[in-house]
């Protein structure tokens, strides 16, 4: 009873505090994502939280640790380790989906690397691609993972002007699970730099259905606007986004969390990948 007390009040502070988005969401802290890896002998690390919801149920991020590492010239390895929730809203419009009790664990640890493989020039913009693959690490009966391993596959472009930045690009996601299926998703994102401590967004992301054993049972398009604020120390920074659909199943979708850089060698102006130069 104690317990049980307990963790309902650890959900309800995830649900009211924090903002994550579901694992497949790349680019902190937006779900669009950019082709810019880590700069060589360099590293970022996030600690966040989230959510991302629809009247069929709930699904709470964090805390999560996210962890990049620029290993190699234009490659940059990826992992993190999250927790989360589901949270069924039992509500019998969706049955059979959407119904059972509320859950929380380690949820599918996820592995990446980014590779760009076109720098941007003042004549083209970057180009990369960053797959990724989610280890069921959660326990999928109770909803907090897929059971069997499953894919990212995106291709992304960024293009920088003055304090002004883009990017876009489309992916797909394999999943071979009974329940849910594989899925195109896709966003464009634009963000300037207002000062050196604040820098805002906005983005269009929209996904396709992802079946009856996940929250997202239609596709949907969302308008998503957050930002950067950068502390005294530029290596530290805070995150934030939030959405809501636009078009197809309601979908609300944000995102919390602190980011920290380091590393060696000449360093550039800390920023999360989505804000740095890609120039050559």
């Amino acid at each position: 009873m104690i317990y049980s007390a307990f963790r309902s009040r650890i959900l309800l502070l995830l649900l009211l505090l924090l903002a994550a988005p579901r694992l497949f969401a790349q680019g902190p802290p937006f779900q669009t994502d950019d082709p810019v890896p880590v700069d060589l002998h360099h590293y970022e690390f996030y600690i966040f939280g989230g959510l991302d919801g629809t009247p069929v149920a709930l699904a709470p991020t964090g805390p999560a640790l996210e962890f990049n590492w620029g290993a190699v010239p234009n490659l940059q390895l990826h992992a993190i380790l999250p927790l989360g929730a589901s949270v069924p809203l039992n509500n019998p419009v969706y049955a059979p989906a959407g119904a059972g009790p509320i859950t929380f664990g380690l949820t599918d640890m996820e592995l990446g690397a980014k590779w760009g493989f076109l720098k941007q020039t003042p004549h083209r913009p970057q180009i990369g691609t960053f797959p990724m693959l989610e280890l069921p690490t959660g326990d999928a009966t109770k909803g907090l993972g897929v059971g069997k391993t499953w894919y990212k596959l995106p291709l992304w472009i960024e293009r920088d002007w003055g304090k002004w930045t883009a990017d876009g690009g489309a992916g797909y996601q394999l999943v071979k699970q009974t329940g849910l299926r594989s899925f195109p998703y896709g966003g464009f994102l634009l963000k300037k730099e207002l000062s050196e401590s604040i820098e805002l967004a906005g983005e269009l992301f929209a996904h396709g259905r992802e079946g009856v054993a996940a929250a997202q049972t239609g596709s949907s398009a969302m308008i998503d606007l957050g930002g950067y604020y950068h502390f005294k120390n530029p290596d530290h920074q805070l995150l934030f986004a939030y959405g809501h659909s636009v078009a197809g199943q309601t979908e609300n979708y944000a995102y919390l969390g602190l980011y920290w850089t380091w590393g060696k060698g000449e360093k550039n102006p800390a920023a999360p990948a989505s804000a740095k130069d890609g120039f050559e």
